[in-house]
């Protein structure tokens, strides 16, 4: 069977991807990259927000589309939006051959030769997977160490989608990211719903800094990054095992969602605005050159004027190197769906609002690198990234000469505007 692949949403999702095709590949199926070279269609789904639940039902429909045209004979979808919606799915897209949840991704090649809907209840542990291969490139890869949240923030999904906190058992994680070096991999993120949480089910507390421990003795590992901290869980043993150490970038993606207390509050985030702040202060203390990338929601139910413009000003103060702005999008079955609700109007212009403070933050960064050495790893051999650029995410930069592609390597920034930032790499 060749099979074309659709992988929508986050690394986390990205990474089921991974070892659903590795196992498929190690069965003999080939991957193609194009729909006319295909059987089948698999379509690994997102369905956290309503957009990309939209996008997921979009792809749908033109792969059903390819498959009435007889490009393909069969397309099958999996993911979150499966997981979330379930039967609802097949009722809408009654054309799809098979329809399976996250679980049965572990039995993929035996659950696509089944039609209909296949839905397996959610693992209560996470095992190190049998087979993986890198839809990154070779050399960046995710590794997931746990799957599912705790938090159960007001406005999110993931919960009812994912399942509860698992982590992965401290020595598979070893195996996969002992392997992954193996095999050429110089960056490994390390991935979660909360990766400040991980080994919490197993080990009876969180085990963040003794499994990077462990990770830093794995001969030839390149550089870890470190993704999706929740605030007060970022711990000052972390940092200062960062700030010990080249083999982890010093960056570090912490979703903090908002500032105001009143909000966080409503949001049923576990921390408040002076418990974020000592977590940051205390990271740009132990770790000078730290880069942080955050995300945050504009509009969230009975936000104030107040409240928001305590947020603008503390972007303004603080100056993340990266940050995504969301505007709030009420989600049927989280707790924030019935509280009152703020215009639309009121969300977009807010959240330009923020994205145009951000973006005279960045122009004040910027003028600092301007001369600096940074570590950056090539992507290719006249672009990449630097360690405050996490893959697939954050920006990325040019070199002035070619660069072998995945070499960590120093850099000078010669040009910066806006997140397009030039750099010289300079000679070991």
């Amino acid at each position: 069977m060749k099979f074309y692949l659709i992988s929508l949403g986050c690394p986390k999702n990205l990474t089921n991807s991974e070892e659903f095709s590795a196992r498929l590949l190690a069965k003999g199926h080939e991957m193609v990259f194009t729909p006319e070279e295909a059987d089948e269609i698999i379509i690994n789904t997102c369905g956290f927000i309503d957009s990309a639940v939209q996008e997921a039902k979009g792809e749908i429909r033109w792969a059903l589309a390819q498959k009435k045209a007889g490009v393909v004979k069969k397309v099958a979808v999996t993911g979150c939006l499966v997981e979330r919606f379930k039967e609802t799915v097949a009722k809408e897209f009654p054309e799809i051959d098979t329809l399976f949840s996250i679980s049965a991704q572990e039995t993929v090649e035996e659950t696509l030769t089944k039609q209909g809907v296949i839905l397996e209840p959610l693992s209560k542990s996470l095992y190190l997977p049998e087979y993986k291969m890198s839809l990154t490139a070779p050399h960046t890869a995710y590794l997931k160490v746990a799957d599912g949240c705790n938090n159960r923030c007001a406005y999110c999904t993931i919960p009812f989608i994912r399942g509860a906190y698992r982590s992965k058992p401290m020595e598979d994680i070893l195996r996969e990211a002992e392997l992954m070096t193996q095999n050429g991999v110089k960056e490994i993120s390390l991935i979660a719903q909360d990766t400040t949480s991980y080994g919490t089910d197993l080990y009876g507390k969180p085990q963040l800094v003794e499994l990077l421990e462990k990770l830093l003795n794995i001969n030839g590992l390149g550089r870890l990054r470190i993704m999706y901290g929740y605030p007060h869980r970022v711990t000052k043993e972390l940092a200062r095992l960062m700030a010990g150490t080249d083999k982890i970038f010093h960056y570090l993606d912490i979703p903090l969602q908002h500032i105001a207390d009143p909000v966080l509050k409503r949001m049923n985030r576990h921390c408040n605005a002076a418990q974020i702040r000592a977590t940051l202060d205390m990271l740009k203390t132990e770790v000078p050159d730290i880069s942080l990338r955050t995300n945050f929601i504009v509009g969230f139910p009975q936000e104030t004027e107040k409240d928001f413009n305590e947020l603008q000003h503390f972007v303004q103060e603080y100056e993340f190197d990266n940050m995504g702005v969301f505007e709030y999008f009420r989600e049927q079955g989280t707790a924030a769906y019935d509280m009152e609700q703020i215009p639309q109007e009121i969300k977009a212009e807010r959240s330009a609002a923020l994205v145009e403070t951000q973006s005279r933050v960045i122009d004040r960064i910027n003028k600092r690198l301007l001369g600096t050495t940074l570590e950056a790893i090539a992507d290719g051999p006249d672009f990449g990234r630097t360690y405050k650029d996490a893959p697939d995410i954050d920006g990325k930069v040019t070199f002035t000469k070619p660069v072998e592609t995945g070499r960590i390597f120093k850099a000078r920034v010669v040009a910066a505007e806006g997140y397009e930032r030039e750099l010289e790499p300079l000679a070991d």
